[in-house]
């Protein structure tokens, strides 16, 4: 039986949020408890399996050799510094797991959620759900220790909003600025079910993860430890 007909419905209908959206930075979006705890289980569930390969689950190894604490699989486009490929060139040459139906909707769903006009987000964004379709997925481990730099998402070759979905312990999101590293930014927890969604003004703003906060899990989603965090994003690619 396939992934749709386990899990579509009650995938792409989160339940209560345990508080409304709110605004970060203009097109920056925080929207907690955006996943239910069930909901979580089955997304560590489809993790677990994605990680069986054929592309293993792997840290990656930068210019300059210095390898991240944080370890990835993906989704639709194989990532590597500073490229998207259909295989990985850079682990065993194998292709990449499809980028699953299920997800496009998520991600859909997620961009309807976080873009309201409540918020006051820009008109620009607004109703953006109905054309956003990600094709690729970076999903990142993180163990006792990892942490990611701050960093800008600017190797796709579009400017459609970044999805982020975290699931496990809580950690501290550092959203910054598009023009460096540096201040101002913003820390924030993220915590087991959060949904950060970014584009508009925001799309190439720095962000990293300073820390993780060690068995700070929820019981029931699916984690005894760590944190797994999906990207969604729309490549450009053809």
């Amino acid at each position: 039986m396939s992934d749709d007909a386990l899990f579509p419905l009650e995938l792409v209908q989160p339940g209560k949020h345990d508080a409304g959206p709110r605004l970060v930075r203009p097109g920056a979006v925080h929207v907690p408890g955006w996943l239910t705890l069930e909901q979580q289980q089955w997304i560590v569930g489809r993790f677990s399996e994605w990680t069986q390969g054929p592309v293993p689950l792997r840290a990656a190894t930068l210019p300059g050799g210095h390898q991240m604490s944080v370890r990835t699989v993906c989704l639709g486009w194989h990532w590597q510094p500073y490229r998207y490929s259909r295989t990985a060139t850079d682990v065993n040459g194998q292709p990449v797991l499809d980028f699953p139906e299920w997800m496009v909707r998520l991600g859909k769903q997620a961009v309807a959620a976080a873009y309201s006009p409540d918020l006051g987000v820009e008109e620009s964004l607004l109703g953006l759900s109905r054309d956003y379709a990600p094709d690729a997925a970076l999903v990142n481990y993180y163990g006792d220790g990892a942490a990611m730099g701050m960093h800008q998402d600017k190797d796709e070759h579009s400017n459609a909003p970044v999805v982020s979905l975290s699931i496990g312990d809580t950690c501290i999101f550092r959203f910054g600025n598009t023009e460096s590293r540096t201040k101002p930014y913003t820390d924030l927890e993220l915590r087991s079910g959060d949904l950060f969604v970014f584009g508009g003004p925001s799309r190439f703003a720095y962000h990293g993860i300073p820390k993780v906060l060690p068995g700070t899990a929820p019981d029931g989603c699916g984690l005894d430890r760590g944190r797994i965090n999906i990207t969604m994003r729309v490549t450009g690619l053809s």
